[in-house]
């Protein structure tokens, strides 16, 4: 909460130019080209992350598939890890969130500002819908984070379970998996300090569909997530 209250005081001259952002570019009536509304959503972040007092160490961004139309699969630690995505991945992404998190304001204006979906997970239907709609749109070149634990961790830089069914769309679309290591993004919100803080975001290789094609989707999850641990253990308590 204290580097939320220092983030809105920071920003004060940039608010009228924020809101434009959050609430025009995101609004339903906005026939913005998603990279304009990417752009918007960059400026977001990058004040965000300024005023926050927050670092970001990107690595791997030359791993990324040439061709868009792939899905990014990080760990979870929290609401600022969209806010570190998208100062991190140049090209434009859509989130995948869960009902629970669109019930936040700036969390639901951030979803609808970058394009995203919303699921469900009490509801089969729905969110069978959400992975057919996300597999399209793939095919069609779209870009998407999902995050596979489907909440956060809640133990830091410990990564908890992938869930399998995370990857159906994946499997739907034929695409590139490139799994993301977050490192300490808990710390931006969790911890009550307004002191720099360092955190990363590590693109690891790309997944191909070759590679993954006879896998399960349990079996694919636990490959992402041993990558992910793997990349996490090697870096923790590394800064700049």
């Amino acid at each position: 909460m204290e580097r939320i209250l220092l983030m809105i005081f920071k920003n004060f001259f940039h608010w009228p130019r924020l809101l434009v952002n959050l609430l025009y570019y995101g609004g339903a009536k906005c026939k913005a080209t998603p990279e304009k509304k990417y752009e918007a959503a960059r400026f977001i972040a990058r004040c965000a992350n300024r005023s926050g007092n927050l670092h970001i160490r990107v690595t791997g961004t030359e791993k990324l598939p040439e061709e868009n139309g792939y899905i990014m699969f990080p760990n979870h630690q929290g609401l600022y890890d969209m806010v570190a995505m998208v100062d991190a991945h140049e090209r434009p992404l859509r989130p995948v969130m869960k009902m629970e998190a669109n019930k936040n304001f700036f969390v639901r204006h951030l979803k609808d500002l970058l394009c995203g979906l919303v699921m469900d997970r009490e509801d089969v239907r729905q969110s069978l819908q959400v992975i057919n709609q996300m597999a399209a749109e793939v095919k069609e070149g779209a870009n998407y984070v999902i995050f596979p634990e489907g909440t956060r961790s809640k133990n830091g830089n410990k990564v908890g379970e992938f869930k399998g069914g995370s990857f159906k769309s994946a499997t739907k679309s034929k695409c590139p998996i490139v799994p993301v290591a977050m490192i300490d993004c808990f710390k931006a919100f969790d911890t009550h300090s307004t002191e720099p803080i360092d955190v990363q975001v590590h693109f690891l290789e790309p997944i191909y569909y070759e590679e993954y094609k006879s896998m399960k989707t349990n079996e694919i999850a636990d490959m992402v997530k041993q990558r992910i641990e793997k990349v996490i253990s090697d870096n923790e308590g590394n800064a700049d």
